[in-house]
């Protein structure tokens, strides 16, 4: 009996340890957004990883979006075996979007996604994602993007649009239906923000490194957040992220100095130091009439190891600042 009891106790302090919430959680490319009274964390993983909060502060690992890969992804890019990208995560028509992309490495055989669910709470009965399937794809000696990075943003006239791509020509912006399932008839395109490249290939990435665009909306503003340089190596990563405006949410998007983003432009908002190698692809939320920047960097003292942040942002004549 007294065997049986340790045992039990051993087990119960296992299952607790499982169970205890993280403080430091290892993502990339994350987006938040709260339900009721619990926040919810998407980012780059196994089928999309989860994580949920009560805080902000301590996070549980949920489980994934999807449990296999759509097979729609399978069929369309090479090689995908379910590791999905860059989610984005946004609350619309009775319904929570997650726009998603799958992608091979380093080319722009890419597709953006989209699965839908009337809840985030996975102990409710509502609780099932529902995969609509592609919204955009890049095909290499084709097009001169990259449809990865997917950003929603609706106007007040309920305008959808779609904000997404990396290196190539940079970042685009295409209007959507009033169902934000497909790109809109007639279709509408805009280029954001580009840095120069030396390869002139279609099928090259090049060398001008910027991805992770999210448009946010404060005041009379526009601020489309990028980031640039190189993510993903350790020690050797040097993300940062830079921000433009415009009135307009089809641009052009300037920096302080008037510079536009489509010709290289963008302010510094936010970049490595000795604690953080890199930091970048984030996103801005709005939780209790506070800005929030939510993004990942590379901890300078855990062997560059992807890490969740979060930090509130305050704005000085009308730019946004990390407070």
């Amino acid at each position: 009996m007294k065997n049986i009891l340790l045992l039990s106790l051993l087990a119960c302090s296992i299952l607790a340890q499982a169970q205890k919430p993280e403080t430091s959680i290892s993502v990339h490319d994350p987006v938040i957004i709260k339900q009721d009274s619990v926040y919810y964390i998407f980012c780059t993983g196994m089928g999309i990883s989860v994580w949920s909060s009560t805080n902000m502060k301590e996070w549980k690992k949920e489980k994934p979006v999807f449990e296999k890969a759509p097979q729609w992804a399978v069929d369309a890019v090479p090689g995908f075996k379910g590791h999905v990208w860059a989610p984005d995560i946004s609350f619309h028509n009775g319904l929570f979007y997650l726009y998603y992309a799958v992608s091979a490495f380093g080319k722009n055989t890419s597709c953006i996604g989209l699965a839908i669910n009337k809840t985030l709470d996975p102990r409710s009965p509502n609780y099932k994602w529902t995969d609509l399937g592609k919204v955009i794809q890049s095909v290499p000696n084709r097009d001169k993007w990259n449809a990865i990075d997917p950003n929603l943003i609706v106007e007040e006239n309920k305008t959808a649009w779609l904000d997404f791509g990396s290196f190539w020509d940079g970042i685009k912006l295409v209007k959507l239906d009033s169902n934000l399932e497909k790109v809109a008839q007639p279709e509408e395109w805009h280029s954001l923000a580009s840095r120069p490249r030396s390869s002139a290939a279609d099928s090259a990435a090049g060398d001008g490194a910027i991805e992770a665009p999210f448009i946010f909306k404060k005041g009379k503003y526009f601020y489309l957040f990028v980031s640039f340089d190189y993510c993903c190596r350790g020690p050797k990563s040097t993300y940062k992220m830079m921000v433009g405006r415009c009135e307009k949410v089809t641009g052009p998007y300037l920096d302080k100095n008037n510079k536009d983003m489509a010709l290289g432009g963008g302010t510094l908002l936010l970049q490595g130091d000795s604690n953080w190698y890199g930091v970048g692809h984030n996103a801005v939320a709005t939780f209790d009439n506070k800005d929030y920047l939510i993004f990942h960097g590379y901890d300078a003292h855990d062997n560059g190891k992807p890490k969740l942040r979060i930090e509130e942002l305050t704005w000085i004549n009308d730019w946004p600042e990390v407070k």
